[in-house]
């Protein structure tokens, strides 16, 4: 089956919104006594709230990655392959590059406490550098339900979505949302699979109807509902619609589907051109490390110009603020590509350890793999909320969790003296 283009395109361009978007908000200021701060402009300036409605673009990567789950799947079940071994594939891929920069970072945090760094500081940077974790464990959980949830899209198709919608919406009403992460995420992911088996065609009126609908239903929330037009978590606002997904931003994923699904033919044409191909091909091959490593630039320029004093501090959020930001979003993205280049020797090696360690064949400790996989996301979960240093202390229990977790789910497919050879379905499943 031939690869289809848009899902790469959608890949990249929500992790390239999602990092644009968060050094858009990102400003820095230098007090009188030296210190570097982050006022949270959402929350400062509260119109720039409705900047998040082109930067929350997260449901397009869960729609195509339920898209690329889905054939992957089915390839592999079709070859003899069981669940046990699709998702530790699955799973490696994410928790072997966010595992090598939880350490890095832990280590970091560990060295700067002993030597006394500032428990703000640590605390503040800290919660950047792990702001972006939330996807992780969310993902996690759905790749490991894939088998459960693509059995029930076989017999039941776009119901399984719709209920899933359903039972967000009762979940938030009754005050256990906390499920909406995967409920409301999920429906994004499942409607991945009904669209790849064109049962949300693309040139019907079921795309125009979710855009509309789903547009619809956000205004009314939004609006004269309850909910705030924020689809990025704010300090203080309560309710979110992010922690935990709200009913809004489960009309919003269910609109930006329907617009996904409406522009797809147009987007088409236009990644037929080889040009255009080609750089959407170099983002969606580094996706997951822009994704991880964005917010080093941000602690790069601030150790660099703004500490010593050399960059401009007009007032936040001032007009003259706002005209620094072409500036400022040029400066991190050419040091974001020097980090991804220094990357390069690393995320090589980590592809080598991915061959050597990625399950083949029946897991000989499945029990291993789902308990590391339970321990992973526990451990990513508590970095989301509370970041790498929360108090200004070095996160010992997540990061015992997470090293535990990913050493059983590398050691529950972990072959000795056996060929590993790269079948025609390993190559196909890996590149979807």
């Amino acid at each position: 089956m031939s690869r289809d283009r848009y899902v790469d395109f959608l890949r990249a361009w929500a992790i390239g919104a999602v990092v644009f978007g968060h050094w858009l908000i990102t400003g820095l200021v230098r007090g009188d006594d030296g210190a570097i701060g982050a006022p949270e402009l959402l929350a400062v300036v509260p119109w720039t709230q409705w900047l998040t409605l082109g930067f929350q673009v997260m449901p397009l990567f869960f729609l195509a990655g339920g898209h690329a789950a889905g054939g992957s799947w089915e390839r592999d079940r079709d070859a003899g392959g069981t669940a046990a071994e699709w998702v530790g594939r699955r799973a490696l891929r994410l928790l072997l590059p966010a595992g090598v920069y939880s350490g890095l970072v832990l280590a970091a945090v560990g060295v700067s406490a002993a030597v006394g760094v500032d428990p703000y500081t640590l605390e503040l940077v800290g919660w950047a550098l792990a702001m972006q974790f939330w996807f992780l464990p969310v993902y996690l959980v759905l790749s490991a339900l894939t088998p459960v949830l693509h059995a029930a899209h076989r017999r039941w198709g776009v119901l399984v979505p719709v209920a899933m919608g359903v039972v967000a919406l009762g979940a938030g009403a009754l005050d256990v949302g906390l499920l909406n992460y995967v409920l409301v995420w999920g429906v994004a992911y499942q409607s991945g699979f009904c669209w790849r088996d064109g049962l949300l065609g693309e040139r019907s009126t079921v795309p125009a109807l979710m855009a509309g609908g789903g547009g619809l239903a956000f205004a009314l929330l939004v609006g004269p509902g309850p909910f705030p037009v924020s689809l990025i978590l704010v300090t203080g606002q309560d309710p979110s619609n992010t922690d935990p997904p709200s009913a809004a931003m489960l009309a919003w994923v269910v609109a930006q589907t329907g617009a996904c699904l409406l522009l797809a033919p147009l987007l088409r044409r236009v990644l037929a051109r080889e040009r255009v191909w080609r750089r959407v091909r170099v983002v969606s091959g580094v996706s997951m490390t822009l994704y991880l490593w964005h917010m080093v630039p941000v602690l790069v320029v601030a150790a660099v110009f703004y500490l010593p004093g050399l960059a401009p501090d007009p007032g936040f959020a001032s007009a003259a603020w706002w005209g620094m930001r072409l500036p400022w979003l040029l400066v991190l993205a050419g040091v974001l590509a020097g980090v991804v280049f220094a990357l390069r020797p690393l995320e090589r090696g980590l592809g080598a350890v991915y061959e050597r360690v990625r399950p083949q064949g029946r897991p000989r400790a499945a029990w291993a793999l789902w308990l590391g996989l339970a321990a992973c996301v526990a451990a990513l979960s508590r970095f989301a909320a509370q970041g790498f240093a929360h108090d200004g202390r070095f996160a010992a229990g997540p990061a015992a969790g997470l090293g535990l977790g990913l050493a059983l789910v590398v050691l529950s497919g972990w072959r000795t003296g056996v060929d590993r050879i790269r079948t025609a379905d390993d190559a196909l499943e890996e590149a979807a």
